[in-house]
């Protein structure tokens, strides 16, 4: 029989009520809370199969973090930013594949609207270029798709505000 001096105790929540009040805030992957919580639990296993278990109450699922994350960013950001927050929060290969995939079918699409949205009022047209490559570049709009060069020269798909 051990002394209740010599039982360790946890102060404050349990490790599910610390992921569930996570969880309330924002989505999270299982590699997130798995970061967030290490150092409430010494124990991995003990860790696991606290996430185990919300797992399979369907608490922690890559999909809503997938969904929430393209709603919220995929307006104001390119394809290669999405993917690279993505990554950094954990989300599988086949996740990331699947986001990159309905990213590049709607980038030109995103593209034109950010050039809208923030370009359309600049004065002459070398500040109006000017101001869309760095609006691009720093958005990560610049991929391989060429999405801002056609969104900013036009090619018939939007009009130059003149």
């Amino acid at each position: 029989m051990t002394s209740p001096e010599l039982t360790p105790t946890r102060s404050g929540p349990s490790l599910k009520g610390r992921a569930l009040r996570l969880l309330a805030l924002r989505e999270h992957t299982r590699s997130e809370l798995e970061k967030k919580l290490a150092r409430h639990e010494p124990d991995p296993d003990e860790l696991r199969q606290a996430l185990d278990e919300l797992e399979a109450k369907g608490f922690i699922c890559e999909q809503r973090v997938l969904e929430s994350v393209l709603h919220s960013r995929a307006t104001r950001l390119g394809t290669r930013r999405v993917r690279q927050e993505l990554q950094a929060k954990g989300v599988s290969e086949q996740g990331l594949a699947e986001a990159v995939a309905r990213l590049r079918d709607t980038e030109l699409a995103r593209a034109r609207e950010v050039w809208r949205k923030k370009i359309r009022a600049a004065g002459d047209r070398a500040q109006r270029e000017g101001a869309s490559s760095a609006l691009f570049a720093g958005a990560g709009l610049c991929g391989r798709g060429g999405a801002p060069r056609h969104a900013m020269r036009g090619r018939g798909l939007i009009t130059d505000p003149a």
